[in-house]
């Protein structure tokens, strides 16, 4: 009984936890009037107004996350939400009334317990903090004692379910069934054929099989169905050369980039830090005396030379081993110099020279960049103007005419990304374009506005032979290929099944043995396992997949292998999942026949009111 117990308590508990967060995410319910307080009963137990508003908002706050937009009670109906959640309370109510009936409860020292182990309620000590408590509930709305009564109602609901699905197990024979299914093990071998693999070359292609072959297969040399469209575009690019970047703002620009064009003289160093001058200077007299070197020294003290490495640095980055470390020439050890962690050693392994990039080499840069973010802000400033000019009736032929912006025409279809097609934003108002809209301005991501007008649909239109003859004789070579190899593919499978050995056979042969349906082979279609499940042992198949051919034929079958750890695990999720499933069902026709033997009344016009206070 103790740990039925404790199962109940765990179900109130995560009931408490998702209340509260609810409640205290801002989602207070104010009472619904104190005439009525219930939208109806089952049995002798109602269903309060609160408690229905409270479902009712947390349904309506996880819509909300999940589409990103404040959800209504409107979308809810549509959506069967309210009803789902009334059909939760009848559920609980159904459960509440018999346990009621049969005198099924918990003690108070349970209660106690529950909430104590929430961490709500507690302090930073860790400790029940009853202010905690009180400012919890309150924020949800309730009274500590409508709150214990809520947590003793769910836990003796989890004594009642627990008491019902008790003992449940789900049948050995459907178990074993399943476990021989998902456990089965074949064996098999795959002949792979290729362009290589070919028995003889391919013929040259003629005009005249080339053109039949168009013909034939028409549909993949037609275009898809399109939209010729207007459009007026400015870029900052664009605006570019019409605006006077002052010689001033570049060098300022240059200045404040100071770190980008002048890098000092750098340096590849590492550092060994030791505890104290004598050390230090002991292990420098060894590595000068020739019985040591650096990597000696390094692994002495128990390092890897990564621990060492300081990468580039500049001299003021070395503090005040800077100057001395800069002093060396080239490549070479100096020290112990003093640093914040201790006398060190320090080894150059290289020398970066310093550099520093003029202000006249990177003008034209800067003048680039400063005056297309101008040109962006100006843009920016000048949208309301152009959204006017549409406003007031301006087509995009207007905008071309009346503005900085240039046009042009397209004849657009899906996957073309040439020219203005570049742009996703064009991209996506042509999809959308349908006779009659009116033009709208679109902000690029470059800071640049377009506009687009749809000016007619295009048909699906085949493409002119002399237009596709590469991808004409492209897809005829495949689809050669393919047919070759086919036929090759049967005389391959026709000596497997006779028995002959796989080197006497064309293609790439390669066998697997104790596979599963779940397996992966990386460099096999992913549905040839599939295929070797559907055959019986001595059975093949033939798999074409791209500019490949697939013989597989089955060697053996097997059930699952016992002894192995996965299969054993996998014997009892499958076990633990059916008992799941049949426990829930058990609940669920338990449940049914309650509310088949109690009254259940709802009050439409209550549930209605509390709909309105959502509206």
């Amino acid at each position: 009984m103790a740990k039925k117990t404790s199962t109940a308590t765990k179900i109130g508990g995560g009931f408490l936890l998702l209340l509260l967060i609810v409640a205290m995410a801002g989602f207070g319910v104010e009472g619904f009037g104190t005439s009525v307080r219930s939208i109806g009963s089952v049995g002798d137990r109602d269903i309060s107004t609160d408690e229905y508003a409270r479902a009712l908002q947390e349904e309506m706050r996880a819509l909300s996350q999940q589409t990103g937009q404040a959800a209504t009670m409107q979308q809810m109906q549509m959506m069967g939400v309210d009803q789902s959640v009334m059909r939760q309370l009848v559920m609980r109510a159904t459960l509440d009334n018999e346990a009621d009936t049969l005198g099924v409860s918990v003690s108070d020292s349970i209660v106690q317990q529950e909430i104590l182990a929430i961490s709500a309620f507690q302090g930073l000590d860790g400790n029940f903090d009853r202010e905690s408590y009180r400012f919890a509930l309150q924020s949800a709305g309730l009274s500590e004692t409508q709150f214990e009564e809520q947590l003793r109602a769910d836990a003796a609901r989890g004594l009642l379910q627990t008491a019902v699905v008790a003992g449940v197990t789900a049948p050995a024979a459907q178990a074993e069934l399943l476990l021989e299914f998902a456990g089965e093990q074949r064996d098999f071998t795959v002949v792979t054929l290729g362009r290589f693999d070919l028995d003889a070359p391919l013929p040259t292609a003629s005009d005249a099989i080339l053109r039949q072959f168009h013909q034939d297969n028409i549909d993949q040399f037609t275009l898809p169905e399109g939209k010729r469209l207007s459009y007026a575009l400015v870029t900052p690019s664009m605006l570019l050369e019409t605006l006077d970047v002052e010689d001033e703002a570049l060098r300022e620009e240059y200045e404040r980039r100071a770190g980008e064009f002048r890098r000092p003289e750098r340096r590849l160093v590492e550092r060994l830090v030791y505890r104290d001058e004598a050390t230090a200077s002991e292990a420098m007299a060894r590595m000068e005396q020739g019985e040591a070197t650096f990597e000696t020294l390094v692994a002495e003290r128990g390092l890897d030379l990564e621990d060492t490495d300081m990468g580039d640095v500049t001299q003021d980055q070395l503090g005040a081993a800077g100057a001395e470390v800069f002093a060396l020439d080239g490549p070479g050890t100096t020290g112990p110099h003093p640093t914040t962690l201790g006398p060190a050693l320090f080894r150059v392994n290289a020398v970066l020279p310093a550099q520093e990039t003029p202000f006249e080499a990177v003008r034209d840069d800067l003048r680039a960049e400063l005056g297309a973010d101008m040109a962006a802000r100006i843009l920016a400033q000048q949208l309301d103007d152009y959204e006017d000019l549409l406003a007031g009736g301006a087509d995009v032929a207007d905008l071309v005419a009346e503005t900085e912006m240039e046009g042009g025409e397209i004849d657009w279809r899906e996957g073309e990304r040439d020219g203005v097609a570049a742009y996703a934003e064009f991209r996506e108002a042509a999809r959308a374009a349908e006779p009659g809209d009116f033009p709208e301005i679109l902000l690029l991501d470059n800071g640049g506005l377009l506009s687009v007008e749809l000016v007619e649909p295009l048909p699906a239109m085949p493409q002119a032979f002399e237009d596709v003859r590469e991808e004409v004789l492209r897809a005829w070579e495949e689809t050669e290929i393919e047919a070759r190899l086919l036929r090759q593919a049967e005389a391959v499978r026709e000596g497997m099944m006779q028995g002959e050995p796989l080197d006497a056979l064309s293609g790439t042969q390669v066998s697997f043995e104790g596979l599963t349906r779940t397996d992966f082979l990386p460099d096999l279609p992913r549905d040839l396992v599939t295929m070797a499940f559907d055959l019986g042992p001595g059975e093949t198949a033939v798999m074409a997949e791209g500019a490949q051919v697939h013989v597989i034929m089955l060697d053996d079958t097997r059930g699952p292998d016992r002894m192995n750890p996965d299969v054993q695990r996998l014997g009892m999720v499958i076990q633990q999942q059916l008992e799941q499933g049949v426990a829930q069902d058990v609940f669920a026709y338990f449940t049914t026949a309650l509310q088949s033997e109690v009254s259940i009344q709802l009050n439409q016009s209550v549930i209605e009111a509390v709909h309105a206070q959502f509206q």
